[in-house]
């Protein structure tokens, strides 16, 4: 049995263009050969329609696009999409399901068994999950028959933060006689989760002695990234094949005559950061319809590295970086800058705002009598920073990337309206750490990031000889602390009994996480890498008196 791989980049909502990808992709496998064709989960609306599920023409639609399909579906080839059911019984008003379409054949339709509502998902708000009993339906191709799975269906409790379901899909389906399993996924990145997922699956194939076909989505959608690496393994648990990650891809592999691989290993860190922030930015700008991307150059670390990544994924013709001094920027910073912007290759303008720091300074100066210069008039210079990039943005259309990391934004080292402001979050789920990292992964052939961005201490720049480390613990410490905080859930008690750091600079960091709630509900969208993000993922009252 020749099976192919579609591993595609749906966009949510675009049913037309959803289709166009399918049937290219179908058709080339056609002309290898091919006797099935997986697509990703969700292919034909894309994953995660959210709420337009109710919108009254949206799931209708999808189904007029499945029935475009099963008509183009040629003898000897088959094609497995996945959609959205109405459900016409009790419960949730619609099913996450799968449909195998073969020529002169019904439609096999099987429903997703076991729906994630945890971390980014919701599906529970939508679907209803297969009978109790569950599909135990197996499809017949190439005189094998073969066991259709949706996405969670396949995720065992080993690789769950916790047991959270009762059902075994795949068990059952071996039991009732599949020689083979299929999977429809739609299975978003966080660092290191690639190679998790080839771990569980060579795990499953091996334990039910039975082949493993599994199929992912790619590219971006909103916060999420997919980054593909769709893979199948013999009922050894050896790997026959994988496709790359981060970009839409064919693979197609003969089951009979399928040997064990020797596949490349996966992404190191660094690049697999890169890869997946690239894609999810690309994918960002391109789905919501804008060609070109501007963002504030300080001279740093965290703004070069935007830069670079901007460039990457869109081009350095449609990038522009802005300086913009004020009173107590080190001419260093505009130097790194503009070197930072010769070496891109990117356009730059430097516009001062000393003047209109001066100007609204003195505007405010009679309501300010008697009051020493604090934290507001830093604000000032962040704020007219966001006005100016801002404007420059609605003259020429482009969106304008916010250049925070993730240990600013969890503890608040950042300003509303100001270097907050803005359309992508691109590095708001990166840790310092990690930034750094990444930058001296970026210089690894040429120097892109002049070095004194990486080696000089961070600094706002906003009062003179301002540091981060006036302000913030050293980052490996204060990632370090976030890491068990915000992604592993452990109390301040907890993290202090693990001696990383003194119970003041943990109790510090806590608490500051905690009060800085309102400043992340009002922050832009940003792109998830970790296994627990800032925004869609982590859902906190903002008026609450919970301290830990």
């Amino acid at each position: 049995m020749k099976i192919g791989l579609a591993q595609l980049n749906p966009t949510v909502g675009d049913l037309p263009g959803n289709v166009a990808k399918i049937l290219a992709h179908y058709r080339q496998a056609i002309l290898l050969g091919a006797d099935v064709v997986l697509t990703p989960e969700l292919s034909i609306p894309g994953y995660p329609p959210q709420d337009l599920v109710f919108k009254s023409r949206f799931v209708p639609a999808n189904l007029e696009a499945l029935t475009q399909l099963h008509a183009a579906v040629v003898p000897g080839t088959a094609l497995v999409v996945g959609f959205v059911e109405r459900n016409p019984g009790a419960g949730a008003p619609f099913f996450n399901s799968a449909a195998l379409l073969a020529h002169g054949r019904a439609p096999v339709v099987v429903r997703k068994s076991l729906l994630p509502t945890y971390d980014v998902f919701d599906e529970a708000r939508y679907f209803e999950p297969a009978a109790a009993t569950g599909n135990a339906t197996l499809i017949e191709l190439a005189g094998r028959r073969a066991g259709l799975t949706i996405c969670e269906d396949i995720w065992t409790e080993n690789y769950l933060p916790r047991r959270l379901y009762e059902a075994d899909p795949v068990g059952r389906l071996v039991a009732a006689g599949a020689e083979l399993i299929f999977n429809l996924s739609a299975s978003p990145f966080q660092v290191g989760k690639p190679r998790v997922r080839a771990e569980m699956l060579a795990g499953l194939a091996a334990r039910h002695g039975v082949p493993f076909a599994y199929c992912n989505a790619v590219g971006g959608n909103d916060e999420l990234i997919f980054d593909g690496n769709s893979l199948a393994f013999d009922g050894s648990g050896r790997a026959i094949t994988r496709a790359p990650g981060f970009a839409e891809y064919l693979d197609i592999f003969d089951l009979e005559a399928a040997t064990v691989a020797e596949l490349p290993p996966f992404l190191d860190e660094p690049a697999e950061l890169h890869a997946a922030l690239v894609l999810g930015l690309r994918d960002y700008l391109g789905k919501c319809g804008f060609k070109s991307a501007v963002l504030g150059l300080s001279g740093g670390i965290d703004s070069a590295v935007v830069a670079c990544l901007a460039a990457d994924a869109l081009g350095p013709q449609n990038v522009l970086g802005v300086a913009m001094p004020s009173p107590y920027s080190s001419p260093g910073s505009v130097i790194d800058a503009l070197a930072l912007a010769k070496n891109l290759g990117i356009r730059c303008e430097q516009i001062p705002i000393a003047a209109q720091f001066d100007a609204v300074k003195a505007s405010l100066r009679g309501v300010f009598t008697g009051l020493p210069e604090d934290t507001t008039e830093e604000n000032l210079q962040a704020r007219l920073r966001g006005i100016t990039l801002m404007a420059l943005s609605n003259k020429f259309g482009h969106l304008l990337l916010t250049t925070g990391n993730k240990s600013e934004l969890a503890v608040g080292y950042c300003t509303l309206y100001g270097d907050m402001a803005g359309g992508l979050a691109v590095i708001s789920d990166v840790p310092k750490t990690a930034v750094y990292r990444l930058a001296r992964w970026l210089n690894r052939k040429e120097e892109r990031i002049p070095p004194s961005s990486i080696e000089k201490p961070p600094s706002a720049e906003l009062k003179p000889g301002q540091v981060d480390q006036d302000s913030l613990p050293p980052y490996e410490v204060l990632d370090r602390v976030l890491q068990l905080y915000v992604e592993e859930n452990l109390s301040g008690a907890e993290i202090i009994e693990k001696g990383i750091a003194d119970e003041k600079t943990v109790r510090w960091i806590v608490r500051r996480v905690d009060l800085n709630e309102y400043k992340r509900a009002q922050a832009v969208p940003g792109l998830k890498v970790t296994s627990r993000a800032f925004g869609v993922g982590r859902r906190m009252p903002v008026a609450q008196k919970f301290v830990e």
